[in-house]
This record gives C-alpha cells, structure tokens and sequence, in this order.
C-alpha cells in the first residue's frame, strides 16, 4: 500500500516552517513568547532560530534580544512572485481595477480555510482600505472566502463544514457576521448562483467589500479578486451597480489570461 505523504514528514522541519509563520501577525517576537505559541522548549526554540538566522531567515534586532524575519524571506517572496503565472498575470489587473474603482484590490487564495491575500493595489485617495498583502483572514466573513467556497467544488464546502463549524454556529466578527450554520451555508449557495459575494461591514466594521472568482485552463477555482473600501463609499447598491460589474470584468480577463475558456460563447 502506498504510503502517505505524512509519513515522511520531518518534524525538526516543520517545527522551523512553524517559527517563521509565528511572524506573520506580530514583526518580532522573542524566544519565550514564541516557546509559548508554538508549544516547544525554549532551547529547542533557540536552536531553531539560530539555525535560520544562519541561513537569512531571521534576524535579531539590534536593540533588544527578539528577532524579526530576515531578507532570505523578501527574496523567496520576490522569486515566488516572478515564477507564479497567476501573481504576475494578476499585477496589471490589480493595477487597473483599483485606477478604475478608486478603491483597494487584491488578490486572495484559500489556505487551510483562510483567506491569503497574495497581493494586492491601492489607488490614490486620502481614505481607503490598508494593503493585507501577506495577511490571512477568516473565510466565513470576507467576500474573498465567500467566493473561494461558495464557487468551489462541492466536497471544500463540505470539509469546512466538517472541520470548522463548531455546535453549529461560525465566530461572529462583528455584528453583521453571519453565524449561523444554515443560513451560511444557504448564502453560498447564492454566491455560487451569482458568481460574486458581498461583505457588508461582515469582517469589520466600517469596511465593505465584492469579490468574484478566478479560474485555472483546467477550470479548476485558483484565486478570488475583491475590491473593498470605507463603508461610506460602498453601501450596497454601489457595490452592486458600479464595483462588482468592474470586478467581473477583471476576473473575466484574468481567467482568460490563466487559459480559461469557460466564458466564450
């Protein structure tokens, strides 16, 4: 029988994999908070960081004992960035839908049923949307999470279900948060139906936001595009009459741009 993947899984490295995600939401840490988060000996965490400051990975501040990530990271970002055809087809379209929409795009993937946000472009206006470029968020409340499950394949919806819906109900974000099981799971079924998903100040408050899908030659879902802005700005019927109809076309293109033929006639 053939053996899974798993099996040959290096804990040592995945223990340092681990220490370098610790940094995506705080820019440094130090060795007892990040013994703390990860579960491991603070010795072991020491080992870890002193190998990866070795090879560029991490580096320690100058004025104090925690260390931040290094510019092997940037570097990997920047190679990753150049060889992925979707990051580099999706840049002059982010460019665009942000000049044409006066708000924030971005560009988003689902990973471990969070929404990545891979890259994204801000136009010029004094209020807008902060970049997340590099930030992950829950899928259940953004229009890029909506879209990422609701125009995906059946059995994704299926093991977020499985996995990630506690006694029925999701974690409320704020008040407008869709929480209950059913009634999330009847608003993708809308998403899908419609090819977009809204976030009406879902994720947080005072934002608002449209996302639509992008798909692969092989028609396979890969990515989400959304655009976002002050609630002020994007209630709904602005969202709905003037933002989604730019995010389609801009979806339309990069699919297309990807090989994908669905949408010729």
């Amino acid at each position: 029988m053939k053996r899974s993947k798993s099996d040959y899984v290096i804990q040592t490295v995945t223990n340092a994999l681990r220490v370098l995600e610790a940094f995506r939401d705080k820019e440094e840490l130090g060795v007892t908070e990040l013994s703390r988060r990860l579960g491991l000996h603070k010795n072991n965490v020491f080992r870890l960081l002193a190998t990866l400051e070795d090879k560029g990975y991490v580096e320690q501040c100058a004025d104090s004992d925690r260390y931040q990530l290094g510019v092997r990271c940037l570097e990997l970002g920047y190679t990753y960035g150049r060889s992925g055809g979707l990051l580099r087809h999706a840049r002059g379209i982010l460019e665009e839908l942000a000049r044409i929409t006066g708000e924030t795009a971005h560009l988003g993937t689902l990973q471990d049923f969070e929404v990545a946000h891979l890259d994204g472009e801000q136009p010029d206006q004094l209020v807008l949307t902060g970049l997340r470029i590099g930030r992950r968020l829950p899928v259940h409340c953004t229009a890029l999470g909506k879209v990422l499950l609701g125009c995906g394949d059946r059995h994704l919806r299926e093991r977020f279900d499985r996995l990630c819906v506690a006694n029925g109900t999701l974690r409320a974000q704020t008040e407008t948060t869709i929480t209950d099981r059913d009634k999330f799971f009847e608003h993708l079924r809308g998403v899908g139906n419609q090819g977009f998903a809204l976030d009406l100040e879902e994720s947080a408050a005072g934002l608002c936001c449209a996302a639509a899908p992008v798909f692969a030659a092989s028609g396979r879902l890969v990515a989400a595009l959304s655009v976002s802005g002050p609630a002020f700005r994007l209630a709904r019927d602005t969202l709905l009459d003037q933002i989604v109809p730019a995010l389609l076309s801009a979806t339309d293109d990069l699919s297309r741009q990807l090989g994908y033929q669905g949408y010729q006639e």
